[in-house]
């Protein structure tokens, strides 16, 4: 037992590393959003569009990906995804202009495309429900490291040796990774689980059968709505300090590091604690833990946003506040959806998540932040009389169009407490299903969750 914990605990760890990285290379575009908007004349609404490059791929494939790592090896399928988005991020720092670095964007979001649905399959098979939110808030504290070193490593490259090198450094410890995750070894599909149809396979359309189960499909909108803000937040924070608070550009990415990026280490690690505690309690504990929090985000962002330029101090508290509890919202959602989908689905499942996540929610937020901002720009400078665009009218534009973040995270309490009232029917219609043995089951479509 001792071997096999440690052996799940390594797995982990390496996972970890892997999500770093993948949040790492994601967060760099922002990170370097303002030297590139000035060397290429960009709108915000074109740095929204950068911003949501890779999450257009990466929804699309993400769900064949899902699928393959249901039916296939999850390390190989792991180790050729960071190794094509190293590659392509190194890429990056080749482009001379707006398009061609968008295509490489593109790109960087086949690659992480395989990481999401894989690791969680595997985390789901390494560890037992009692323990499985914690091990996932583990996995996912690699989102926020990730980015807390993406904005503050990538922030002094890019400031001391220019934005082109900070794509082509950034490659190195991926290419690592992708060699070491050819030592994972994989264990049995639902190996973690203790009843005995735990390892049954579906029949028909496996996309079908998750998307009948009504806190599945609750869950998926909430993701849309939360990848919204995080996208949108995590692109335009450095600009915005920039331009509203007048920070250079290592200062602005460092407060956004800690703000956006270190604050969720606490939030993963007591939100995965608190959650599993409710969830003893309650079988909708989890949901409601997540929802909340969310609750209390809302206004916290709401206030960091109305303090003047220059009181930063007061900004840092409310947004530091509020992105902490944006985190319990992964350790309460992630743990759920094991909760109500069986384990040969559970690639799947995430990888339709994930396609709602960032082709409806990912993709949009920073498009429609830019051009929010682009919109109350351009007003400021028309109510003024002026006639060309400066940088104080980009940080009223930019300020204004930030306040649409609190709002969608009022979006997402609703849609939680909405899941929180399906959850304990399907997960009683999976422990019926997964407490048949597979040798006495008499056919796939009767007593499955979402029946």
């Amino acid at each position: 037992m001792d071997r096999q914990r440690k052996a799940a605990g390594f797995v982990l760890g390496l996972l970890f590393a892997i999500n770093l990285m993948n949040f790492f290379d994601r967060q760099l575009i922002g990170v370097v959003a303002e030297p590139i908007r000035k060397q290429w004349g960009l709108t915000d609404a074109q740095l929204g569009w950068l911003g949501t490059a890779f999450t257009l791929l990466y929804a699309m494939v993400g769900v064949p990906f899902g699928r393959l790592a249901d039916l296939r090896r999850r390390s190989r399928l792991l180790g050729w995804g960071i190794g094509v988005w190293s590659l392509l991020t190194a890429a990056s720092g080749l482009a001379w202009n707006f398009l061609s670095l968008f295509a490489a964007r593109l790109g960087v979001g086949v690659g992480e495309a395989a990481c999401a649905p894989a690791s969680s399959s595997l985390i789901g098979d390494l560890f037992p429900p009692a323990r499985r939110a914690f091990a996932l808030s583990i996995f996912m504290m690699g989102l926020p490291v990730g980015i807390f070193f993406g904005n503050y490593v990538g922030g002094w490259l890019a400031s001391e040796y220019g934005w082109r090198q900070t794509f082509f450094v950034s490659c190195l410890p991926g290419l690592l990774l992708a060699l070491a995750v050819f030592l994972i070894h994989e264990p049995e599909r639902g190996a973690a689980e203790t009843l005995p149809g735990a390892a049954r396979v579906h029949q028909g359309s496996p996309y079908w059968r998750v998307l009948r189960i009504p806190t599945m499909s609750w869950i998926i909108i909430s993701g849309a709505l939360f990848n919204f803000n995080s996208y949108a937040i995590n692109l335009f924070m450095p600009a915005f300090l920039s331009r509203y608070h007048g920070l250079n550009l290592r200062d602005a990415n460092v407060i956004t590091g800690f703000t956006l990026g270190a604050v969720g280490v606490v939030g993963l690690l007591v939100g995965g604690w608190v959650v599993d505690h409710f969830s003893k309690a309650r079988a909708n504990g989890r949901l409601l833990t997540a929802a909340v929090a969310l609750l209390i985000n809302g206004p916290c962002v709401y206030f960091g946003l109305r303090r003047p330029p220059g009181d930063l101090v007061a900004f840092i508290a409310l947004i530091s506040v509020g992105w902490t509890l944006w985190y319990v919202y992964y350790s309460g959602v992630y743990a759920a959806i094991q909760d109500v989908i069986e384990p040969s689905l559970r690639g799947t499942a995430m990888a339709l998540y994930f396609f709602a996540m960032y082709l409806l929610g990912g993709s949009f937020g920073p498009i429609a932040t830019g051009w929010l901002s682009d919109y109350f720009a351009r007003r400021a400078m028309q109510a003024t009389g002026a006639i060309a665009m400066t940088e104080s009218f980009r940080a009223v534009g930019l300020h204004h169009a930030m306040y649409v973040i609190p709002a969608v995270a009022m979006l997402v309490v609703v849609v939680l407490l909405a899941a929180a009232l399906t959850v304990e029917k399907d997960m009683r219609a999976l422990s019926r299903w997964m407490a048949t043995p597979a040798s006495e089951a008499t056919g796939d479509l009767i007593g499955q969750p979402g029946d």
